[in-house]
C-alpha cells in the first residue's frame, strides 16, 4: 500500500480500508509485524528526552526511574493491543446497529493507535507545548481512524450514530486505560 493512501485512511472510509481487509493479515501478524516495532517507538523516544533534557523540558523531568518507566509503557502498550481488539469486538457487536469480525477489530485495534506512536518522533524536539500540541493532534487522528475504520470493517453500514457512538466509546475506554497508566508512571 502506497504512503499516501495511508495518510488518507484517517480521513476516509473508502480509500485503502477494503484493501486491507482483502489482504486481512493475521492477528499475530499484526502483533508482531505492527504492533511490536511501532511500540517500542514511545518508549525509546521518552528513555531518550528523559535521559537528555531532564529538567530544561520540565520539572522533575530529570529525577525519574526511565528504565522501569519505559519498560512499563512498552509491555502496557503491547497488552492495550490485545485489550483494545476485544474492546472494539465487543462494543460494535454490542450494538443491534453494527457487526464486526474479531480479524478486523483487531486490524482496527493495531491500526489506530499508529498516529499516537508516531507522535513520539516529536520528543526530538525539547519542548513541552509542541509535545502537547503533536500528542494531541495524533489523538484526533486516531479517533478518526477508529471512526473510519468502523464504517470501512462493519458488516452494516450507513449507521453514522452508531458508528459515532461506538467511536465514542472505544476512546473513552482507551484514554481511561492510558489516563490509569501515566498515573502510575507518574508516581514513579
Amino acid at each position: 500500500m502506497k504512503p499516501l493512501t495511508w495518510m488518507k485512511m484517517p480521513f476516509s472510509h473508502e480509500v485503502g480500508w477494503q484493501d486491507l481487509k482483502v489482504r486481512a493479515p493475521s492477528i499475530p501478524t499484526l502483533a508482531w509485524c505492527l504492533v511490536l516495532p511501532m511500540s517500542l517507538l514511545p518508549p525509546v523516544m521518552v528513555y531518550f528526552a528523559g535521559t537528555h533534557y531532564g529538567d530544561n523540558f520540565m520539572m522533575g523531568f530529570a529525577d525519574r526511574e526511565w528504565r522501569f518507566i519505559t519498560t512499563v509503557l512498552f509491555l502496557a502498550e503491547l497488552l492495550t493491543f490485545f485489550i483494545m481488539g476485544w474492546i472494539i469486538h465487543a462494543v460494535v457487536n454490542g450494538t443491534e446497529q453494527l457487526s464486526i469480525s474479531y480479524q478486523d477489530a483487531y486490524l482496527l485495534a493495531a491500526l489506530a493507535p499508529l498516529p499516537l506512536w508516531l507522535s513520539a518522533l516529536a520528543l526530538w524536539v525539547p519542548n513541552l507545548i509542541f509535545n502537547a500540541l503533536v500528542v494531541l493532534a495524533a489523538l484526533g487522528i486516531s479517533c478518526s481512524l477508529i471512526y473510519h475504520g468502523l464504517q470501512a470493517l462493519c458488516t452494516r453500514q450507513n449507521l453514522d450514530v452508531a458508528t459515532i457512538s461506538a467511536t465514542y466509546t472505544i476512546m473513552s475506554a482507551g484514554i481511561l486505560g492510558w489516563g490509569v497508566l501515566l498515573a502510575v508512571i507518574w508516581a514513579y
